[in-house]
């Protein structure tokens, strides 16, 4: 199988008060930095923006798909992104934007532990992760489909397609501390992991 990755970007953004993708991080944007990173693991990294969306410059080989909508969440933004993966890899890892802690390890865990299944997702914390998870680029049909009938919130998808379900435990040793899992989405998250990545690299 081939993977592909798919960042989303088009977020209004209203906790932080100003756009995720062009916030400085560590010597770079945020955007870029997270597509980078993820490129160290998978090929093609499609980001997904809104209708009229402006970006930070990215590498001419990264393609840029739009939401066909507006506001509906990230169900709208894997849609785009997996359309724009057909025919190009067999699944992805999907992303949000404001992980600037994203660990290559995470990524090629949950690869690996897609198996046979459609979906593989992160269940830590009580919570599924569907920003950070695996779908096969078959899944879009029931992405539209859950669009369709106004159901946006991603754990439909999951009751819908084979979904491997990982838990911490699977993944504590390649990410300990979870950043991976880390957004950023208010000033206050920004200026600790500014902060973080600072003392990091002292």
């Amino acid at each position: 199988m081939t993977f592909g990755g798919i960042v989303l970007c088009g977020g209004e953004s209203k906790r932080m008060g100003r756009p995720k993708a062009w916030l400085p991080f560590a010597g770079e944007l945020m955007l870029p930095r997270v597509v980078r990173l993820l490129g160290t693991v998978v090929d093609p990294v499609v980001v997904v923006a809104a209708p009229d969306q402006s970006l930070p410059d990215l590498p001419p080989e990264v393609p840029i798909a739009r939401d066909d909508e507006q506001g509906r969440g990230p169900l709208q933004g894997l849609a785009a992104g997996l359309r724009g993966l057909t025919g190009r890899a067999d699944a992805a890892y999907a992303s949000s934007c404001d992980v600037p802690f994203v660990q290559p390890a995470f990524v090629r865990r949950l690869i690996d532990l897609l198996g046979d299944h459609h979906i593989c997702v992160p269940l830590v914390a009580g919570f599924h992760h569907p920003l950070a998870a695996v779908y096969r680029v078959e899944v879009a049909q029931s992405v539209e489909r859950l669009l369709a009938e106004d159901r946006l919130r991603p754990v439909f998808l999951f009751d819908m397609e084979p979904t491997r379900v990982v838990t911490a435990d699977e993944l504590r040793d390649v990410d300990p501390q979870f950043k991976t899992l880390r957004n950023l989405n208010t000033p206050a998250d920004y200026e600790a992991a500014l902060r973080e990545a600072e003392a990091g690299a002292q």
